[in-house]
């Protein structure tokens, strides 16, 4: 009975503590009385939580505002180099790995190149690896102690209960590639000392002596979906989907403020519905899938059959030609046109299925090829919306584009690390002692 008192004691605090620490992260600075209305706790847990969280480093004072005839109130904040974050996009042409202060300020970056090695997991670890080498080597007293590395890779993610997520990543090769277990196994984390140790505590513990730093492997479209809901476009909206297109498409579907991830993890995959029975051959090997259509490669596949002969061997450069073609004149700029409004009408049908399929509020439009295009397509994109959509609900749903541009990924991926660190009201994981 003493143990279970002692569970729901414990429950309670680290209720109460998630939900200060949460308020001031997304609404700080906050004063103590600001935040008793803001939580509903009362004044006494609201000073009990403040100095635990402010003697453990996680809060800081941030100056103080004046009140009515009484003393100024201090203000809080959460202590943005208190603790970091790392966050890792495994792209279509690059892999991209950021470090990040608490507040998902940048502190470093890297970017290794895919080129004609491709997916090759293997050749995707070893970068993954040089790159976090290269910015966990920035981890020392001012950035605070890494909480864990949140990873965002193509495919749907299938978790396993003591060995690791499994990714199924179809169209770039990837079947059940053990990611997880690559990486913490991978020889290249071992060392000695800074980055190095770092480096090794992504390792087995009884493998390398050291705790295990946290690892979240998490699919990309949904990673950059939980970004732009907390920072960006879909901010404040309980329901909305948003798209990532690039080479790949896909989607983040949010229902009732939470990502759904169906049965198996793989709700989403918004590209590989069916845009034309009998349609263009996709990556993953159907033929007629949206992302056959409005994918990049597909795009500049039927620019080239409508006669374009793009200079770029690249798929970025190449549809950055395209724009730019379709903005100047004569027979060359009418085929780009041409191309572009075409696009944007099958982006336009394929966002209407979403809106009769989820209703959300608001479908958000991401990814790297979204935001090349988006400027110039949104307005048609709009209007093919609403001519394929029914009317009702399509009234009722804004598009809209990503706001936190080509580094979304990267800040959602390091979002899975930081949801676990407010979930357990600041208390970093095992092994890992925090600035104070």
């Amino acid at each position: 009975m003493r143990g279970q008192d002692s569970r729901t004691v414990r429950d309670l605090r680290r209720s109460n503590r998630a939900a200060v620490l949460r308020r001031l992260y997304f609404e700080g600075p906050l004063s103590r009385q600001e935040l008793g209305p803001a939580t509903g706790l009362s004044s006494g847990s609201i000073s009990n939580v403040v100095t635990e969280l402010l003697a453990e480093g996680v809060l800081e004072e941030a100056g103080s505002v004046g009140s009515d005839g009484g003393r100024p109130r201090t203000l809080l904040r959460v202590a943005p180099h208190s603790a970091c974050l790392v966050g890792v996009d495994v792209g279509e042409t690059r892999v991209r790995v950021e470090l990040f202060d608490l507040m998902l300020s940048e502190v470093a970056r890297s970017e290794q190149p895919l080129d004609d090695g491709g997916h090759d997991a293997s050749l995707v670890v070893r970068l993954i690896e040089k790159g976090l080498a290269a910015v966990l080597a920035r981890v020392d007293e001012s950035t605070g102690p890494l909480l864990g590395v949140g990873v965002g890779v193509p495919g749907i993610v299938e978790r396993r209960a003591h060995r690791g997520a499994l990714v199924h990543g179809q169209t770039v090769g990837w079947d059940a590639v053990p990611l997880e277990e690559m990486l913490r196994e991978s020889a290249g984390l071992a060392g000695s000392g800074g980055a190095g140790s770092v480096l090794a505590g992504l390792g087995a513990p009884a493998r390398h002596g050291a705790p295990s730093v946290p690892l979240h492997i998490g699919n990309g479209a949904k990673t950059l979906g939980q970004a732009e809901m907390w920072f960006g476009a879909g901010c404040g909206a309980r329901d909305a989907v948003i798209a990532l297109i690039g080479s790949g498409v896909g989607a983040c579907v949010v229902t009732g403020g939470e990502p759904y991830g169906g049965a198996s993890s793989g709700a989403g995959e918004w590209g590989h519905t069916v845009l034309a029975v009998g349609g263009r051959r996709c990556r993953c090997g159907a033929s007629g899938c949206l992302e056959a259509y409005v994918g990049a490669g597909g795009i500049i596949a039927r620019w080239r059959e409508a006669g374009g002969e793009p200079a770029s061997a690249d798929e970025e450069s190449a549809l950055a030609e395209l724009l730019a073609t379709g903005q100047a004149e004569g027979p060359e700029a009418r085929v780009a046109k041409a191309v572009l409004e075409e696009t944007a009408e099958y982006l336009g049908a394929g966002i209407a299925d979403l809106v009769n399929l989820f209703n959300p509020e608001r479908i958000v439009i991401g990814g790297w090829v979204g935001l090349l295009l988006g400027p110039r397509l949104l307005p048609a994109v709009r209007a093919a919306t609403d001519a394929y959509a029914l009317r009702y609900p399509a009234a009722r749903t804004a598009v809209e584009l990503c706001r936190l541009g080509p580094d979304a990924v990267t800040v959602g991926a390091a979002t899975l690390p930081l949801r676990r660190f407010l979930d357990a009201g600041g208390s970093p994981p095992p092994g890992v002692a925090l600035s104070v």
